[in-house]
């Protein structure tokens, strides 16, 4: 639940969080995950006072990535796979923008899955919304890395073949410094798990597990209503301690799926801070953009 200071502050802003739509027409179906997605990223940047003019949102291709012109902000659309290079190079022409990547299941641990572990290796400092609704919704419900197997989609009538990729043992094992997991029909601790995102000096690899409610019949919203655990109320769970992040992922309960914020290691040095090359510079590369006589290298 949302402490009730912040409702009130939500509640004082609503002509912030009303002016984020758009006039664009809702194209998602009804009850799909990314409308509470959204509607907890608008009351993250709400509650964190972040500017408009201070934050880019990077979207793929997916049905995330329909999201591109229903958010009144700043707000580019990658190509396919390649989501978290771009909000990489957006993040290295301005450090002082806040960047904030949304990519599905293929675009992450299929076509994007390189791009993913060199993130993570070099902790860029970028949040990144993985919406892992077990398959590709766009193109009309194939399977994707992340479908569980055995289950029929329209491309695998007859189910699945292999075992889905563990996404949280995945990036743990690349040493990440942020990894946190929600669910899109708890709109509350989505909303304060991309608080905490928004404010990590390093990459923050923040996956939603979401309904899709036309081509998942899998794992519809009940079927997550009743197994997501949120490790905070756990006391004995220190979100520190890597490898109790990885026990707790490696072999999970199908029935038992923790959410919260799964392993948080904050660095007293982000990837900007470490380049030595910008240790006097008080600008961004985009300030420093202008004609440079070559001539005495050519």
């Amino acid at each position: 639940m949302l402490d009730p200071k912040d409702l009130q502050h939500l509640a004082s802003n609503a002509d912030e969080l009303v002016g984020y739509d758009t006039a664009r027409k809702m194209t998602w179906c009804s009850n799909c995950g990314n409308y509470g997605i959204q509607n907890a990223l608008k009351r993250a940047l709400v509650l964190e006072e972040i500017d408009r003019n201070n934050f880019i949102l990077c979207f793929d291709v997916g049905c995330n990535g329909n999201g591109s012109d229903k958010f009144e902000a700043n707000t580019i659309h990658g190509l396919h796979g390649r989501v978290i290079s771009l909000a990489a190079g957006v993040k290295l022409a301005n450090h002082k923008m806040h960047v904030i990547a949304s990519a599905g299941d293929g675009a992450t641990f299929s076509e994007g899955v390189g791009h993913l572990v060199h993130a993570v290796r070099n902790d860029f400092p970028i949040v990144f919304i993985h919406h892992n609704n077990e398959n590709y919704g766009l193109t009309t419900g194939q399977a994707s890395s992340c479908t569980p197997k055995g289950v029929k989609m329209n491309a695998s009538p007859y189910g699945t073949t292999v075992e889905p990729i563990n996404t949280l043992d995945f990036v743990l094992s690349l040493n990440p410094t942020f990894v946190a997991r929600g669910y899109s029909g708890e709109v509350d601790q989505m909303t304060n798990l991309l608080r905490s995102a928004l404010n990590h000096n390093g990459f923050a690899f923040v996956e939603i597990l979401q309904a899709c409610p036309t081509y998942n019949r899998e794992t519809p919203d009940e079927w997550y209503a009743e197994r997501v655990n949120d490790v905070s109320a756990n006391k004995y769970y220190d979100p520190t301690d890597i490898w109790a992040a990885r026990k707790l992922v490696e072999f999970g309960d199908p029935n038992h799926v923790p959410t919260g914020i799964i392993y948080h290691n904050p660095r007293p040095e982000g990837f900007i801070e470490k380049l030595a090359g910008r240790e006097e510079a008080k600008t961004t590369l985009v300030e420093e953009v202008k004609h440079y006589d070559i001539s005495n290298l050519i």
